[in-house]
């Protein structure tokens, strides 16, 4: 861990790249008063499934206007809590870890959040609780105008369209056995989930060897 300060999204669950540099950091900035944008990770995470890849999307009330990423309110249209829950059971069941973790998260889907942020930091709490993260973390009280002398600002780094052999050069995933192994290659940089599922306690030095200080 170093002293310097990360800015990150505020993400649902978050990915390996993300956490990374997390686990790297003396402090840790969620930006919550940035405007919220589409089809990014704030709401959204990529575990693996027995086909590949699989999207899950926590559904939100379309927002009037520029609306801050605080603001954002989580849509009960569809039974997603349920959805989500079962397609990580699904994917996981058979990882080395998923029965020691799976008590932690699931309660987190009998919750009726209102706000996606909400959900969003609870989840981060307990990723950071389950790799024993030291990193001090805190949301932001207004936009943050970053410093390149004190901050790595990754707001618009960590992205599904931004691929991060060209937008993050610290960043170098090592692979390891992930649950689908014998059926299908590795698959990098998917949801925090599917390393602390196949890694368990080793998650925390995984992740602070993949980032170059």
């Amino acid at each position: 861990m170093s002293g310097h300060t990360v800015i990150i999204p505020c993400l649902y669950y978050g990915t390996i790249q993300a956490y990374a540099h997390i686990v790297n950091a003396g402090k840790v900035i969620i930006e919550v008063n940035d405007h919220y944008s589409r089809r990014t990770y704030r709401n959204r995470t990529t575990i693996l499934a027995a086909h590949g890849p699989m999207d899950l999307t926590v559904p939100v009330i379309k927002p009037k206007g520029k609306t801050r990423t605080k603001d954002i309110k989580i849509s009960y249209d569809t039974n997603w809590q349920k959805n989500h829950w079962k397609s990580i059971e699904s994917a996981y069941n058979n990882s080395p870890f998923f029965e020691f973790y799976k008590d932690d998260l699931e309660p987190v889907y009998r919750k009726q959040w209102k706000y996606l942020a909400d959900l969003n930091i609870r989840l981060l709490e307990l990723i950071i609780e389950m790799t024993e993260t030291e990193a001090l973390t805190e949301q932001s009280n207004e936009y943050i105008i970053p410093d390149p002398q004190k901050h790595t600002d990754l707001r618009e780094v960590i992205h599904p369209k931004k691929d991060y052999r060209i937008f993050d050069k610290k960043f170098s995933p090592a692979p390891y056995r992930q649950v689908f192994s014998g059926s299908m290659d590795f698959v990098p940089n998917l949801s925090i989930l599917d390393l602390i599922f196949n890694k368990g306690p080793e998650t925390y030095s995984y992740l602070e060897s993949i980032i170059e200080n």
